[in-house]
């Protein structure tokens, strides 16, 4: 996707929103929509200041809420087919899906219509598509638990897109950190509308699938709140008892998500600059470790990448970004605990650790480098697959394109 959407995954409940107490009548809407209007502009206005709505973390997933069904709640994630899926996808997003799939029904897509905000090559996207696909699969991602599918396969993310967009202020969408610092970095005549707008199709992304939490890295905090303004806003315009008066249940057409924050894999840093996230769109492929680069490109990229020059290893001083980040990056790759890693490595310097790290890479990309090879070369099979996590995933997402629809007033084909 450059850019993870949702940074990761997507918890969603299989059942219908229920309205809270505060939102079983039109003005009760409208306190929840105004009150929660206040909250996401003024955290637009100060993005720093953004405080997490929940607590739950990803190593302890929330438990489904107890009830009479079977029925698993829902998580569903993507990632940009755009360069190559490096580190940073790996363990802030994709590394976390294998556990969650045992206990939720899981949808996992590759958000090729992101791919498209910026200028890119044709060829390499339709390429790009199957291969990220294909690396999910060889990462762990179990078909018989999750689905796998591709965004553009699925039309209703764009046909709600555009429902979104009409209720969107624009005053909202300039105000984004993201297209501002891009938009500058492109310049005016190299930006395409895409890149203003690509926050309302991941707010469709999010709410076709009726969301709970959102697990987000730091730089997507404000997309989320951005849709779930969106939702607020939908919800009190056409929801309660004008969506009734329509023919529909009433209620919220949308559940509001909450934002999940990964306390661990988040947010890896480039190997040039520990300030800097690990990116597709870095200009140089040294500062990334990419899923497929060979032993001896791991090797070199460890060799040379950044550190500094105090004694000893250390976790969490701001003054050494490069060493807690590397400290991390070994952490999550060996699975040790902090105190572990903390533990074996204090006393090294770095000429010790550069080599203890590289083997840790190196035997923890190797299966998936030799299952990712096995699955591109079968175009058959990962067509089949493709196929099928479309199907489900349309399913899910049309119910919830055909209530707004509904809600919205649209006249609908027989």
């Amino acid at each position: 996707m450059g850019r993870a959407i949702l940074s990761p995954f997507l918890l969603l409940s299989n059942s219908p929103p229920r309205l809270s107490s505060s939102l079983r009548s039109l003005a009760g809407f409208r306190r929840e929509y105004l009150r929660s209007s206040r909250l996401i502009r003024r955290n637009a206005r100060c993005f720093t200041g953004f405080r997490c709505h929940c607590s739950v973390s990803l190593s302890e997933p929330a438990a489904p809420e107890s009830s009479s069904s079977s029925v698993k709640k829902r998580i569903v994630s993507g990632v940009q087919p755009t360069g190559s899926i490096h580190l940073g996808n790996y363990l802030g997003a994709i590394k976390n899906w294998i556990a969650l799939q045992n206990t939720y029904e899981t949808l996992f897509f590759i958000v090729d219509l992101h791919a498209i905000t910026l200028p890119y090559e044709t060829q390499q996207l339709l390429r790009s598509t199957r291969e990220t696909a294909a690396i999910y699969l060889a990462c762990g991602v179990d078909t018989s638990k999750a689905s796998v599918f591709v965004q553009s396969h699925v039309r209703a993310h764009v046909e709600l897109m555009w429902l979104l967009s009409s209720a969107t202020p624009i005053g909202w969408l300039n105000r984004m950190i993201q297209f501002k610092e891009k938009s500058r970095k492109a310049g005016d005549e190299n930006v395409g509308v895409a890149l203003l707008t690509y926050p309302v199709l991941m707010a469709s992304d999010i709410l076709l699938y009726q969301s709970d939490f959102v697990p987000v890295g730091e730089d997507q905090k404000q997309h989320l709140e951005l849709t779930r303004e969106i939702a607020e806003r939908i919800n009190y315009l056409y929801g309660g008892r004008r969506w009734k008066k329509l023919g529909g249940r009433g209620g919220a057409i949308f559940k509001v998500p909450e934002p999940l924050i990964p306390p661990a894999g988040a947010r890896v840093m480039s190997l040039t600059d520990g300030l800097a996230k690990m990116s597709k769109s870095a200009p140089s492929d040294q500062s990334r470790i990419n899923l497929l680069d060979s032993k001896d490109v791991i090797a070199n990229k460890i060799k040379r990448c950044k550190t500094d020059s105090f004694s000893g290893l250390e976790f969490d001083n701001p003054e050494r970004p490069e060493c807690n980040n590397l400290l991390s990056v070994y952490q999550l790759i060996s699975g040790k605990t902090k105190e572990e890693v903390k533990q074996e490595c204090q006393d090294m310097n770095w000429g010790m650790f550069k080599p203890l790290l590289t083997d840790a890479l190196i035997d923890h990309l190797h299966p998936i480098q030799v299952r990712y090879g096995e699955i591109i070369s079968d175009s058959a099979y990962l067509d089949k697959v493709l196929e099928e996590g479309a199907t489900k995933a349309a399913e899910i997402a049309d119910a919830t394109l055909n209530n707004a629809y509904q809600a919205m007033g649209f006249l609908r084909r027989r």
